[in-house]
């Protein structure tokens, strides 16, 4: 938390609208990508500079501009006044901290999504990214912090020239992207299913403060999971309700089966806490027994051993006149007493199930 609020004072006194990148700064340079289309063509392109983007502001065909890497705040600026972007848009696409939301400005939609991917040799390590996406009437603009393969599919669909893609408008290419980011959600969800059943299975077994550390790093993965998805349901319902001219009602039937993923995401994120929160519960449990184990047989030796020392420290009293002192066999008398008291001690604990 800290690291994110220190990254946004950068801004602090500086006008609204100012083109400032807020999140992890790259070195590469920045791609822009087109896949302009219809029935039955298509192009598909890397550009070199941002002015060849203009010619597909009043395309007649379906194009998708994707800018790999947000860094280069002068590109950007470059892209929004050749479509007329507002520049609190621009501000926003910039600041990768923004919580997942819908804007209407009548002559497009803007949308901010978070996309999720699962890192690490063991997959230990839930990273994110922004993704911002700008609807227009005949053209779509996707923002990505990095290149990922995130929206391959959606382009190997396009290329095929199978389903709805080629014969519907732009509303339907976002919403392709938005249902690939929501869909991406339940393949993090089914590798984090498995890391909790990991844990359950380890927590039988042999919990241990490892066990713990990977508690806690879950539910901080559930915490952050939660806060990027719930924003993301009302976002999707306000886009489907609101009657935009930019979505065909055809479109918006796609929308609410989004919108059902999108709870079907919540309720296992919660169910994942829950369960989280359960077993952490086991653990410190199962902890507090393993204790009560071990202090059980040290106190059953101390309760042993008590009248056995009370016995050594009175025939260890150095005092000339004590009776036993000279008999011939005190030693070994004393050392069947003490025999016989542990042995009877130890048969009357097991009597009781005291151990």
């Amino acid at each position: 938390m800290s690291g994110e609020i220190k990254r946004r004072s950068r801004k602090a006194g500086l006008p609204p609208g100012s083109l400032i990148h807020i999140g992890e700064r790259l070195t590469e340079k920045t791609k822009i990508s087109v896949l302009d289309y219809d029935e039955n063509q298509l192009s598909e392109r890397e550009i070199r500079t941002v002015d060849e983007c203009r010619q597909f502001k009043d395309s007649l065909t379906v194009t998708w501009i994707h800018i790999n890497g947000i860094h280069d705040t002068r590109t950007l600026e470059e892209l929004g006044t050749i479509f007329g972007l507002h520049p609190l848009i621009m501000e926003d696409i910039l600041n990768t901290d923004q919580r997942p939301k819908i804007e209407d400005f009548c002559e497009y939609i803007y949308i901010v999504l978070k996309a999720f991917y699962d890192h690490g040799a063991d997959n230990s390590q839930i990273t994110s990214e922004q993704i911002s996406i700008v609807l227009g009437p005949k053209f779509v603009i996707s923002f990505q912090e990095k290149e990922t393969d995130i929206f391959k599919p959606v382009r190997e669909r396009i290329r095929a020239g199978k389903g709805r893609l080629r014969t519907s408008g732009a509303d339907y290419l976002a919403y392709t992207l938005i249902d690939t980011i929501v869909d991406n959600y339940f393949t993090i969800l089914e590798q984090l299913g498995e890391k909790i059943e990991v844990i359950e299975e380890s927590l039988v077994k042999n919990p241990s403060t490892q066990t713990l550390r990977a508690i806690q790093g879950l539910k901080r993965q559930m915490i952050f999971l939660r806060k990027s998805v719930w924003p993301l349901r009302e976002a999707i319902s306000s886009l489907e309700r609101a009657g935009c001219q930019l979505i065909n009602e055809s479109t918006n039937l796609f929308l609410k089966d989004t919108y059902d993923h999108t709870i079907q995401v919540i309720e296992t994120i919660e169910t994942f806490r829950d369960t989280l929160s359960g077993i952490l519960d086991i653990y410190l449990s199962s902890i507090n027994i393993r204790m009560n184990e071990i202090m059980k047989v040290l106190t059953i030796i101390a309760t042993i051993f008590m009248p056995l020392t009370f016995l050594v420290g009175v025939y260890g009293m150095n005092f000339k006149y004590m009776p036993e002192l000279e008999w011939h066999w005190g030693y070994f008398l004393i050392w069947g007493v003490i025999i016989i008291i542990a042995v009877s001690m130890l048969v009357y604990f097991r009597k009781k199930r005291w151990y």
